[in-house]
C-alpha cells in the first residue's frame, strides 16, 4: 500500500500553486465557454459557430500567454497570489 502520511509522501512537498494564477483562470474560462459553445453547436449541426468556437478557444490560448508575460502567471509580479 501506498505511504498516505503526508510529512513523507513527495506529493504534497511540491511547490503549491501550479497553474493558480489570474492568467490560468482567465485562459481556462476563455476556452471553457468556446468548448461549450461548439459542443453544443456541434450537435446542432451548426459548421460556422463551430469554427467560431475554435477561434474562442485559440482566443483563451493568447490571452493566457498574454498575461503571463504581463507578469499575471504564477510568481509573477502582478500575479496577486502568495503562497
Amino acid at each position: 500500500m501506498a505511504n498516505a502520511n503526508p510529512q513523507i509522501d513527495p506529493m504534497h512537498s511540491e511547490e503549491i500553486g501550479h497553474g493558480n494564477s489570474r492568467a490560468a483562470w482567465s485562459m481556462y474560462g476563455i476556452m471553457m465557454v468556446g468548448f461549450v459553445i461548439g459542443g453544443i453547436a456541434f450537435a446542432a449541426h451548426n459548421h460556422v459557430v463551430v469554427y467560431a468556437s475554435v477561434g474562442i478557444v485559440i482566443l483563451g490560448l493568447i490571452v493566457g500567454w498574454i498575461m503571463k508575460k504581463a507578469g499575471f502567471g504564477v510568481g509573477g509580479p502582478k500575479s496577486g497570489f502568495t503562497h
